[in-house]
């Protein structure tokens, strides 16, 4: 039974370019209206965002030789951090099992740019992030219009102002090549399953926490503020739906 659950609270294809199976299907009523397969999966991409744009940007702040890309560097702590405290508060609430640690893909990422520096760090920073963050953002949009998840509805608010505001920030470094990430973001590389699967926490593995800066401008969700639910709900919590035929993803 643990296993069964836990398949279900977590997906089981989830990165860059993965969608669900089936992202309409309802999987759980919660009293903030019905949890579907393509709201859980939005929670855990977006956590796994964070997991390694968050020490991407503290790596860009060592790193970075400008002052756009240490702005930009700044931006994805700021962020990120926000953001990851409003998926540790709402996945609880969801019965949604959030990874520790980003996608082999993203992963990746992080170990290509932690290899570089000076000008080929700078320009693949820009590059990488604001194709990366150009290709959540139609997912965002999508979530944002069709949920009926209050808290899904509210992270994705938060979600499309953080990333619209990356995006930003990516480009005033002046080191994005326009035809080459849009080329990227819309054709993407097909990848076998493992490399965009965040591996879901060990049991009794301590939750992985994005420290705000110092100096943080970016607040985490006011869950007291989130009210109503929108098309029907159940009690307290989510309770699991039956295994899907499918996979979940």
């Amino acid at each position: 039974m643990a296993l069964t659950l836990g398949a279900l609270a977590y997906p089981s294809m989830l990165g860059l370019n993965t969608v669900s199976s089936s992202p309409t299907r309802v999987i759980a009523q919660t009293q903030w209206g019905p949890l579907t397969e393509g709201d859980r999966d939005f929670v855990v991409r977006v956590r796994a965002a964070g997991l390694w744009e968050y020490p991407l940007g503290q790596i860009g702040l060592q790193k970075g030789t400008t002052k756009g890309v240490i702005e930009a560097s700044k931006h994805l702590v700021d962020g990120h951090a926000a953001l990851d405290a409003s998926c540790r508060k709402i996945a609880p609430m969801l019965n949604v099992t959030l990874p520790n640690v980003a996608s082999p893909q993203q992963e990746g990422f992080v170990t290509q740019l932690k290899g570089e520096s000076g000008k080929q760090f700078d320009t693949d920073f820009a590059n990488i992030l604001r194709m990366t963050h150009g290709s959540i953002f139609n997912t965002i949009a999508k979530i944002r219009s069709t949920t009926k998840n209050s808290l899904v509805r509210a992270l994705a608010d938060q979600a499309n102002d953080t990333v619209l505001d990356h995006i930003t920030v990516m480009e005033k470094t002046g080191l994005v090549d326009f035809d080459q990430t849009i080329f990227q973001q819309t054709t993407p590389p097909k990848l076998p399953d493992s490399d965009l699967t965040p591996p879901p926490p060990p049991a009794g593995q301590p939750q992985v926490v994005l420290t705000p800066p110092p100096n943080a401008t970016s607040s985490p969700l006011n869950i007291d503020g989130v009210t109503g639910g929108g098309g029907g709900g159940g009690g307290g919590g989510a309770s699991p739906a039956p295994s899907p035929s499918s996979t979940v993803g």
